[in-house]
C-alpha cells in the first residue's frame, strides 16, 4: 500500500521519510518505490510520489535502537 504525495519546491527525501516514518534514514524505502524519479538532493515541485506504507510488523524491535526509534 502507498500514500501519494506531491512535492513542493525544495523537499528533499530525508524531510520526507522524516514526516511519514519519524526517521529522516528512513528515506531508501521512498527511493526505491520511485524509481521514476532522478537520484537529486533537492526535489522539484510537483512530483508525484508514492510513499510506501510501513506496517507495524515490518518494524523490526531492534535493541541497539534508541527507543524513539523502535
Amino acid at each position: 500500500m502507498f500514500l501519494t504525495h506531491v512535492t513542493t519546491e525544495g523537499e528533499r527525501w530525508d524531510q520526507l521519510a522524516a514526516r511519514y516514518y519519524g526517521d529522516a534514514l528512513a528515506y531508501e524505502r521512498i527511493v526505491a518505490a520511485n524509481p521514476h524519479v532522478p537520484l537529486a538532493t533537492v526535489l522539484p515541485s510537483g512530483l508525484v510520489l508514492s510513499i510506501p506504507i510501513i506496517e507495524q510488523d515490518d518494524l523490526s524491535e531492534d535493541e541497539e535502537l534508541p527507543p524513539w526509534l523502535r
